[in-house]
């Protein structure tokens, strides 16, 4: 440790008690990276001195960014991505026994001093944090009746902050009967605290328990689609992929957009074909499915990409883009999703849209039709489209096209002076 307290990390000075304001979010989520990447650099040095930055900044977390505003959820985020990359850092460390122990004390104080519970994802690794099975062991017998008491209380609302540290301690220590009797001391079951339990039935070879164990915690505020994780996990890891894809694998996918929950399920199941997925994916989402519209373009499916953007409401930016882009490859495809474009632009769906948005989409349209041979064809449409009704959002769209709009004979002339 003397080499640990010799070194000068800079971090310390910008985490200092108070240093950000209410208004101060963006700046601490930037001091937090940089923090993480000189105690990452750190670490590839000297693994116990990167652990020892770690636990340093842990410690600093809440008296430095309690007074930040953390609505925005922000900031939160911040500290959850930075705690994931300097975990593994701490439980990796070589240290010794006696440091070891130092830096657990340090960082439960930090816990019980953290007013919003900013180093929780410390304590639901507490167990491996602990660094042996002996530890963990000693951990386990100081909190396991400081949890007991907690759940048998009958008075309901008693809370204990080291309660996934216990669990997590028990769970490397190989008590797993032990931890499974405690937590059916549990009067509302949580999926943070019986996951625990899952664990602990692995552990004990019993998958198919471990299963029903997870389904069981399924209820009002439970996260379904972790549960589906896990248990799809549990049927994976047996060899039995089709059964996982089947109950669990498309409930299970996340991601930040219907694409990315695509790739998420296919990327787990690479021995699938990519097409029935995506069927599949859209058959769990009744009411939204021109919102895989993108999904079916990106797989080259466009003549199911053009039935979902004419299903339900589908983004129109979106299908004036795929129009563009596909102009010269796939004209028959342009001119469906310009035409697609048209249709929700006329029922009012759309972000922000202008009169530009529509005469991009007519024009894509014309564009495609000119190529296609099908001007004549295609004005009628557009003409019989904007006249469908008397919506505001369709007189609108009527309004902006009404120069456009001319007889046939004049439209390849009309185009050309547009485009110029």
């Amino acid at each position: 440790m003397s080499s640990t307290r010799k070194y000068k990390w800079a971090f310390p000075t910008r985490f200092r008690t108070g240093a950000y304001s209410w208004k101060a979010s963006r700046l601490a989520c930037q001091r937090l990276r940089e923090a993480v990447s000189e105690i990452k650099k750190a670490a590839k040095k000297d693994p116990v001195l990167g652990a020892e930055g770690a636990v340093r900044l842990m410690e600093k977390i809440w008296p430095a960014l309690e007074h930040i505003d953390t609505s925005s959820g922000a900031l939160g985020s911040a500290v959850n991505k930075a705690l994931d990359t300097l975990m593994p850092i701490i439980v990796e460390a070589p240290a010794d026994e006696n440091t070891r122990n130092k830096w657990l004390d340090r960082l439960w104080q930090a816990m019980e001093d953290d007013g919003v519970d900013y180093l929780g994802p410390v304590g639901d690794r507490w167990g491996e944090v602990c660094g042996s099975v002996e530890v963990a062991g000693r951990w386990a017998d100081d909190l396991v009746s400081t949890l007991r008491s907690c759940w048998s209380d009958p008075n309901p609302g008693n809370y204990f902050f080291g309660s996934t540290a216990c669990l997590s301690c028990l769970l490397v220590a190989g008590r797993h009967q032990e931890l499974l009797e405690l937590l059916e001391l549990d009067r509302y079951p949580m999926w943070h605290y019986r996951r625990y339990g899952v664990e602990a039935l692995l552990a004990l070879g019993k998958k198919a328990e471990a299963i029903q164990y997870a389904e069981a915690t399924r209820g009002l505020n439970q996260p379904d689609s972790v549960i589906d994780r896990a248990c799809e996990e549990i049927l994976t890891s047996s060899g039995l992929h089709e059964e996982a894809y089947r109950r669990y694998g498309l409930s299970a996918a996340v991601g930040n957009s219907y694409i990315g929950r695509f790739r998420a399920v296919a990327k787990r199941y690479p021995m699938k074909d990519p097409s029935q997925i995506l069927v599949d994916l859209i058959a769990t989402t009744p009411g939204e499915e021109g919102k895989w519209f993108a999904t079916a373009k990106d797989l080259k499916l466009h003549d199911l990409a053009l039935d979902l953007a004419n299903r339900t409401p589908c983004d129109p930016k979106t299908l004036t883009r795929a129009a563009r882009d596909y102009l010269d490859a796939e004209p028959a495809f342009a001119l469906g999703s310009a035409m697609a474009a048209l249709l929700w632009l006329g029922e009012g769906w759309g972000y922000e849209v202008t009169g530009a948005d529509v005469m991009e989409a007519y024009d894509r349209a014309m564009d495609a039709a000119l190529r296609l041979n099908t001007v004549d064809q295609v004005n009628d449409r557009i003409r019989q489209l904007v006249e469908s009704n008397e919506s505001a959002s369709m007189q609108f769209v009527r309004q902006c096209l009404l120069r456009r709009l001319r007889t046939p004979s004049a439209l390849p002339n009309e185009m050309s002076a547009g485009k110029s």
